[in-house]
């Protein structure tokens, strides 16, 4: 698919970390490593959870904080949608994610695009350096 080659070629490319437990719950729901990423290129910040994709522009990002660790029956499984606040989480374990807010919420849960989020928790092999580049192009 054109949009997991551009991922690979463009910017830096995160990958998600899976825990045993995590993996098998996300498999179901066509979740897998090669299908599970976070990409940041010169203009945009991508994120791809099995058939849940999100994509905005980085000056949409305003914040980013480093969480966890998170409740397996809460993240588990698919892409999970915040009953009160909206936020989107593409979790592959519980230990400790990236929360990355946005200025303008982004649609990413379904297809239509007329839910949005106005945060996204990605849970990435290299929590720093996801939330150091993040950083790094916010105050540049």
């Amino acid at each position: 698919m054109t949009d997991d080659r551009e991922a690979r070629s463009a910017g830096r490319r995160f990958e998600v970390r899976f825990t045993p437990a995590y993996r098998r719950a996300a498999r179901i729901f066509g979740i897998t490593p090669d299908r599970a990423w976070v990409t940041i290129d010169g203009e945009a910040l991508q994120a791809r959870f099995g058939p849940w994709r999100l994509r905005t522009p980085l000056a949409n990002v305003t914040a980013v904080e480093i969480t966890g660790p998170y409740a397996f029956v809460k993240t588990a499984g698919p892409a999970h949608l915040g009953i009160t606040d909206r936020g989107l989480t593409f979790a592959s374990n519980g230990d400790r994610g990236v929360l990355i807010t946005f200025r303008q919420p982004v649609p990413g849960i379904e297809r239509t695009g007329r839910l949005r989020h106005p945060e996204l928790t990605v849970t990435v092999a290299d929590v720093e350096g996801l939330a150091a580049l993040l950083r790094e192009r916010m105050a540049g």
